[in-house]
Parts: C-alpha cells; sequence; structure tokens
C-alpha cells in the first residue's frame, strides 16, 4: 500500500493507493499509518495512482476538474459499493438528498441505510458524499465535519458559498 500528503485549501489530505487503484482518503485529523493490505507493503515511494490523484485533487480545488478519472477501488459491503456508486453519478454542483439516493437504488425505504453507508465511504471527494444532504437541503454529518462539507459544496455550488466561515 502506498501513501501520500497532499495539500489542499482544505487541509492536508492522506491517500491510499494499491499499484492499480487509489483506496483510502483521510481528512488532516484522520492521519494515520494504513494497515498492510493482504499482499502488499506499505511504501512511500513513486506511484503513479497517487501522484494522478493529487494532481486531480489539485485541479478539483482549481474549479478546473469536475470529474475525476483515477482508478478507485474502496473496501466495502455489496450495498455500500452500491451507494458509492450511485453518489459517483451525483454532478458537480447538484446535491441529492439520502431518499433520493435510496430511490436511485430502488430502495425507497433504505435512506438509513444509505446515510450509513456513505459515512462509511472510504473515498470522500473522489466518490463525492459531500453531495448529499438532508431532504430539506440541510447540511447533515460529513466525515470530514461539517465546515469541509460547506466548502467543498460551496466550490461546486454557489448556492452554500454564503456559509463559508
Amino acid at each position: 500500500m502506498n501513501t501520500k500528503l497532499v495539500e489542499s485549501p482544505i487541509g492536508c489530505l492522506q491517500l491510499f493507493a494499491t499499484e492499480t487503484a487509489l483506496c483510502g482518503l483521510n481528512w488532516s485529523h484522520q492521519h494515520v499509518p494504513q494497515p498492510k493490505s493482504k499482499g502488499a507493503s506499505q511504501s512511500d515511494g513513486p506511484s503513479f495512482i497517487l501522484d494522478q490523484a493529487s494532481e486531480e485533487i489539485r485541479l478539483y480545488f482549481e474549479g478546473t476538474l469536475q470529474a475525476f478519472s483515477v482508478p478507485i477501488a474502496p473496501e466495502g459491503t455489496a450495498f455500500q459499493k452500491r451507494v458509492w456508486s450511485a453518489l459517483s453519478m451525483i454532478e458537480w454542483g447538484k446535491t441529492y438528498s439520502y431518499q433520493m439516493v435510496a430511490e436511485a437504488l430502488n430502495k425507497p425505504s433504505a435512506a438509513r441505510a444509505v446515510g450509513a453507508a456513505v459515512g462509511k465511504n472510504p473515498l470522500p471527494i473522489f466518490i463525492p458524499c459531500h453531495r448529499v444532504v438532508g431532504s430539506n437541503g440541510s447540511l447533515t454529518g460529513f466525515s470530514g465535519g461539517i465546515d469541509t462539507k460547506r466548502e467543498l459544496l460551496a466550490l461546486e455550488n454557489k448556492q452554500y458559498a454564503f456559509s463559508l466561515i
């Protein structure tokens, strides 16, 4: 497993990748040594995947990249992966409620389960869980904190810009 620290306007991000895909992102308050995966060793050496991910993050924060192309491989349950796939379909500048995501999965009674899966997203920003809001548009929980969620939404959608601190 390779790791890389990337400076961003919202703090230092810690990225994790195998040789073939991006696997995780930790916020500055979550930086930890990544446990070794089967058959992989921890390294801070060169990584094409981490270089691509850090460049895409830079372009994202410049406002010039709206869709990531770095290969990703988040680990989770089958349901979590379905939710994360649905989140990846939410366009830049748009928001969905947890209920809307549940309906997109043809599971209209699963809004709470969707919320739990969103909370377990190992690749925030790359899998845009910040684009999921309460049914009334309120900013609900986020692994990076509500202020970070507000900043990401403000970058993508000026509707939330008034709330920036």
